[in-house]
């Protein structure tokens, strides 16, 4: 494991138990200052449950922590100085103005009222909300929304920030805005420890993935070396008519084990020789005289990576 000089999280050994189940049983982490590290896992995997512990909301059993360099268990204070926590659900006031918001969480931070204004400023720039600042938070969007949110948790500019589900319920819009706001604060150099349901996410943002499974952690790598693990590409097309989907993978059999979808005329096999196969499938099909509607050469997913390792969908 890294020195905790240069991991802004060191987690060693973590345990946690309620009653009879293990929510986290081992758990190690480190994740090196200015990265957006992403867990992800089941229910019951283990991940809120170390997001509480690491943001000090409660206390291990077993192991220890650190964040930015300060023991969580001996000075649970000086962690919560140099945190921001962004959870699930909306932490603003919706009568209140964007600005005014702002300028409230800066106050009970014990920021003096000319600081809590200058701070206020800063992250509505930051975040693309100077134009609808002075606006009640009840006519923003939910993108616009849950950007206002990501500001209130950067009032004290944390070295590290907590993400619960940044973009749950959002529409692709406001998604894509919340994700731009993220990765902005990375650049900035905020080490986001992240919790998402959604795998594109985490594959977008990520620099590595942790995934959790019954308190453990089951795997960790970036999200090419996870979906690698999956295997190589996949040449997937889909023939015109039906009658000719056994004639099409009999075709292409030459380049891997063919998968046929009668419902959906498609034919899926792995290859290996990337853009070559793909030229190869057209050129055999054609020879065949195989009309096909749609041809593709297809990486592995996230999503794909992730049953693999778990045989479970994500949550």
């Amino acid at each position: 494991m890294r020195g905790a000089s240069v991991d802004a999280v060191v987690v060693e050994g973590a345990r946690k138990r309620f009653g009879e189940v293990a929510a986290l049983d081992g758990v190690d982490l480190a994740v090196p200052s200015g990265e957006l590290r992403a867990l992800l896992g089941p229910n019951g995997a283990g991940k809120t449950t170390l997001v509480r512990a690491l943001a000090t909301l409660s206390r291990l059993d077993g192991g220890r922590a650190e964040v930015a360099g300060v023991d969580v268990a001996a000075d649970p204070a000086g962690v919560r100085a140099r945190i921001g926590v962004v959870g699930q659900h909306a932490a603003v006031d919706e009568v209140l103005t964007g600005r005014a918001n702002l300028r409230m969480f800066a106050r009970l931070h014990h920021l003096p009222a000319a600081g809590a204004r200058r701070r206020a400023d800063e992250l509505l720039d930051l975040f693309g909300l100077v134009e609808a600042a002075d606006r009640p938070v009840s006519g923003y969007s939910g993108g616009m929304r849950r950007r206002l949110d990501l500001a209130a948790g950067m009032v004290l500019s944390p070295a590290v920030l907590f993400l619960d589900e940044p973009t749950t319920g959002l529409d692709p819009r406001g998604r894509a805005q919340v994700w731009d706001a993220v990765r902005e604060l990375v650049r900035g150099g905020t080490t986001v420890l992240m919790t998402t349901q959604y795998l594109d996410e985490a594959d977008q943002l990520a620099d590595r993935v942790t995934v959790l499974e019954r308190g453990r952690v089951l795997a960790e790598g970036t999200p090419a070396e996870l979906k690698a693990r999956v295997g190589g590409a996949h040449l997937v097309f889909v023939v015109q008519e039906g009658h000719d989907l056994d004639r099409a993978a009999a075709a292409v059999a030459g380049l891997g084990a063919p998968r046929t979808d009668v419902e959906e005329r498609r034919v899926d096999l792995a290859v290996a020789g990337g853009a070559g196969d793909l030229v190869r499938a057209v050129r055999a099909l054609d020879a065949e005289g195989i009309e096909v509607a749609d041809i593709a050469l297809r990486a592995p997913t996230l999503d794909e990576a992730f049953l693999a390792l778990t045989g479970q969908v994500v949550a």
